[in-house]
């Protein structure tokens, strides 16, 4: 008889449902200034509620991605500890990724959350990482940030089996962009071009339900960590290498752990072991469904990833704004 997957610990099950209910929260109170052109605003909204959401998360969690240093951010900064006691973890957020995509009511705009066991997340400082991401069931090392944007679609072509011209290829619409464009658009490729959110054209790039083939391009390191997590769920494959404008940069990524800050960093650089992913969408976008909001009632859509299990779920939510308070009941 085969050997079953592991199917985890209701714990941890339990956990990844619990995930949900902390990027719910973040969503609905970022939903309220949702097209308000107020994107600070948003983004508080967001953090408040997703660090009140962490008091009944039953973990011993330290955040090691989040809204900054101590110095910088009032809550869900690097090193706060959050939760309820339990498990140790270490916690990756995101609260809004898209605060000018809320501010504008424009597509992909989404609050994220990841956590694994303490140790197991890259230690990112806020600087700009090169990234590649593909999907499961490829050839391992199909695409690598050491090979020429043409040589990763041939090869990622090659595999698929079809053309250069079947492969849809997402980056963000950013000036420093411009000559890798040109360059696919002349091998022949599609682009798919996002104003923000490159945690959800990551994924994109692993859901069978997405036109996505393959991610590239510069990004948020924080972020990186956070596609990196929603990657080890999915089984996809994922790169990335730190950018540094000085040597000050490289000396604060040293402080945070990296022997190494310069080198190539394979997915299990920046997420290991068994890894919790949700996210929640704030408005429309090719992953998510955003809030749906009337006086008394909204409707959220999410999605929940274990790397343990490989399941991932899409979790619909009808919020009853007259039996929860929107102060103390929104999770």
């Amino acid at each position: 008889m085969a050997r079953q997957a592991d199917p985890g610990t209701p714990t941890d099950r339990n956990l990844a449902l619990e995930l949900v209910r902390v990027t719910e929260a973040a969503a609905l109170a970022a939903s309220h200034w949702t097209g308000r052109g107020q994107k600070n605003e948003a983004d508080g909204a967001a953090v408040e509620a997703m660090r009140r959401a962490f008091d009944v998360v039953a973990i011993d969690g330290t955040v090691v991605i989040g809204e900054g240093e101590m110095d910088e951010a009032p809550m869900l900064y690097i090193g706060e500890k959050v939760g309820c006691g339990g498990p140790e973890m270490d916690i990756a957020v995101d609260p809004l990724e898209g605060t000018s995509l809320t501010a504008k009511n424009a597509p992909n705009a989404l609050t994220v959350v990841a956590l694994a066991e303490k140790g197991n997340f890259l230690h990112a400082p806020d600087i700009y990482m090169d990234k590649i991401a593909v999907g499961p069931d490829l050839p391992e090392g199909v695409v690598s940030l050491d090979a020429s944007i043409e040589e990763n679609l041939k090869n990622l072509a090659r595999a698929k089996k079809c053309e250069i011209s079947d492969l849809m290829v997402c980056t963000l619409d950013r000036d420093r962009h411009e000559e890798m464009i040109a360059r696919i658009r002349e091998a022949g490729a599609r682009m798919m071009l996002i104003s923000d959110g490159d945690v959800a054209g990551v994924i994109a790039a692993c859901l069978p339900i997405s036109s996505v083939d393959i991610y590239v391009g510069s990004g948020g390191a924080p972020e990186g960590v956070l596609a990196a997590a929603a990657m080890r769920c999915t089984g996809g494959q994922m790169e990335g290498r730190l950018m540094f404008e000085n040597e000050e940069q490289v000396e604060r990524a040293r402080a945070m752990g990296q022997e190494d800050p310069r080198r190539l960093l394979q997915l299990e650089d920046m997420a290991k072991g068994d890894v919790l992913f949700s996210a929640t969408g704030v408005t429309t976008g090719p992953l998510l469904r955003g809030i749906k909001r009337s006086p008394n009632h909204a409707r959220t859509h999410s999605l929940v990833m274990r790397s343990k299990s490989g399941t991932l779920r899409f979790v619909e939510g009808w919020h009853n704004f007259k039996t929860k308070t929107w102060a103390t009941d929104i999770i």
